[in-house]
């Protein structure tokens, strides 16, 4: 268990524990969730939304026909130059 003061600001200083478990640096951003039952649950913003990236994105590799870099590419490329003449 670790524990930690709030100051007058509201500021916390996270303990060296949880910083090194969710590898967190100066500048991240805490992300602070609340499940149904009221618990709060703390995480790297960062590496939270690289999960719901990553998550949101299952399938779309099979929905888009893609299976090695130069589909990736492809794609990128049409998004980018959609209406414009490629050189």
């Amino acid at each position: 268990m670790n524990l930690a003061k709030v100051s007058a600001n509201g500021q916390v200083t996270v303990p060296i524990e949880i910083r090194r478990k969710l590898r967190l640096k100066e500048g991240d951003k805490l992300l602070f969730l609340e499940r149904e039952n009221g618990e709060v649950v703390i995480d790297n913003a960062s590496s939270a939304a690289i999960v719901r990236a990553q998550e949101a994105f299952v399938g779309a590799a099979r929905d888009f026909d893609v299976t090695d870099d130069e589909d990736v590419q492809k794609l990128v490329d049409a998004v980018r130059y959609k209406g414009k003449k490629q050189s």
